[in-house]
């Protein structure tokens, strides 16, 4: 299964990654970071695909995707 990983802190809430995601489960996080910032958040952790497109529009490069190897 696939997994998102946001580094919270590099995340400043932009939410690129949201508003591309083909699945449409991402969205902000309801804690804020030591910046001030919503950071993103995987919502539904069992409907991500890994497609990876949410690293790949990041523009802080704020987002690791890992798929599992069989």
């Amino acid at each position: 299964m696939p997994k998102i990983e946001v580094d919270v802190e590099r995340c400043k809430g932009c939410l690129l990654c949201a508003h591309f995601c083909p699945k449409k489960i991402i969205g902000p996080s309801e804690k804020l970071n030591t910046k001030g910032y919503y950071p993103a958040m995987l919502k539904e952790l069992d409907k991500c695909i890994g497609c990876a497109t949410c690293a790949r529009m990041c523009p802080d490069v704020a987002i690791e995707v890992y798929k599992e190897q069989n």
